[in-house]
């Protein structure tokens, strides 16, 4: 397995990134800023895995949220 460094989604499961955002955000706030069916009508970590991972572009977004909560919590 390669090391990489810079890339501070390397070895983080998309399962987690959904549980770390819901807990820290919640459904509600999720769906509203990435407006996607499996976060406004009834949610789940099931039905967003198997969204994100067909969706790239979803999946994209949802990447980016987690990586500026991360980058909000270092302050």
């Amino acid at each position: 397995m390669e090391s990489q460094p810079n890339n501070p989604l390397h070895g983080i499961k998309l399962e987690q990134i959904i549980n770390d955002l819901v807990a820290h955000y919640g459904w509600e706030y999720m769906g509203y800023n990435i407006k996607i069916k499996c976060f406004t009508d009834n949610p789940s970590v099931k039905s967003s895995l198997k969204f994100l991972r067909r969706m790239p572009w979803a999946r994209t977004k949802v990447e980016n949220m987690y990586l500026k909560m991360l980058k909000n919590n270092k302050r």
